[in-house]
């Protein structure tokens, strides 16, 4: 996702990602207007507001290091509720400005392998269509691998995304070997000379030892082909699950190495700031958020954008 885009375009994405942050803001607007019963920012009030961060999930660290940051600059001085958002904003994009990262499809790998993972109903399918979209949009070769063998409505919403956008699926029947599907997908994108190849996996519940094994088996059956695969593997979280998002990234980050996270359904969720702990914990890049079920509604992160739309601020 790396061409620029018009100021049109990017004006009405930004104001999408404001509304699909209303939930999220909303919580966050009200609480601190709420605490903040005097105009000197005291003890009392930070203590205060840092609780509210940790009940909008930002996390005990993240919370506890923000409104330090408030204590060593505005402490006991005149502040109004939308000078603290402004000034929490700035922290939080500083936080969040080392983990934007676009994916990048690198040339040099034909095809670039991404491999797409995630709990059941994280989105992982219908992330795969909006980053084949993209990139399909872009002039680039793109292939899927609906490699989620074990539900068949996955591989049809594969397919209904391969046939919107004219993108070969490669598939086979339900139950069908999955590490062997991959095997031969690198195979195929290599012989139609794909510049992108986009695998599905099955929704790995944290509980499911098999399934994870699984898992960890497809990256080795990849590497027979090619040992650089994949050259990136995303975690797809969903932002309604909230503080599970921690313990998703860690099971996951121990079975394949995770480079990059994708954070979907922000517009249905009052949780969006877990993204910020994940970022301060864990220091993984962001490639992508999503707001909404249109092809358009999944976009690079923005370390500002985010920031502002969560504090409840314009956009700059």
């Amino acid at each position: 996702m790396t061409e620029p885009e018009d100021n049109e375009e990017k004006q009405g994405w930004l104001k999408r990602l404001t509304a699909g942050l209303t939930r999220s803001s909303a919580k966050l607007t009200g609480s601190i207007a709420a605490i903040l019963t005097k105009r000197k920012l005291d003890d009392d009030t930070l203590e205060a507001l840092e609780e509210v961060l940790i009940a909008a999930d930002l996390g005990l660290a993240t919370s506890a290091k923000l409104t330090q940051n408030l204590r060593r600059t505005r402490f006991d001085t005149e502040i109004t509720d939308e000078e603290i958002r402004a000034a929490l904003a700035e922290d939080v994009a500083q936080i969040l400005g080392k983990a934007a990262r676009e994916l990048a499809i690198d040339p040099a790998h034909k095809p670039h392998i991404v491999l797409v993972v995630g709990v059941n109903g994280s989105g992982k399918t219908t992330t795969i269509g909006k980053l084949a979209h993209h990139y399909h949009g872009r002039g680039l070769k793109v292939m899927l691998a609906a490699g989620d063998t074990f539900r068949a409505a996955a591989v049809e919403q594969l397919k209904i995304w391969g046939q919107r956008l004219g993108v070969p699926v490669i598939s086979r029947e339900t139950g069908a070997d999955a590490p062997a599907l991959a095997y031969d997908a690198i195979v195929e994108a290599r012989e139609a000379g794909a510049d992108l190849l986009l695998i599905d996996t099955a929704g790995r519940l944290q509980n499911k030892a098999d399934l994870m094994a699984e898992l960890a088996k497809i990256v080795r059956v990849m590497k027979k082909i090619d040992p650089t695969a994949p050259h990136e593997c995303l975690l797809v979280l969903d932002a309604t699950t909230g503080q599970n998002a921690h313990a998703q990234v860690e099971i996951f980050r121990s079975i394949v190495d995770v480079t990059g996270l994708v954070m979907t359904k922000l517009d249905g969720s009052a949780k969006g700031g877990v993204l910020v702990a994940l970022v301060e914990k864990f220091g993984l890049p962001v490639n992508a958020v999503g707001v909404g079920e249109g092809a358009g509604d999944l976009r690079p992160f923005s370390a500002s954008a985010f920031a502002r739309g969560l504090m409840g601020l314009d956009q700059a």
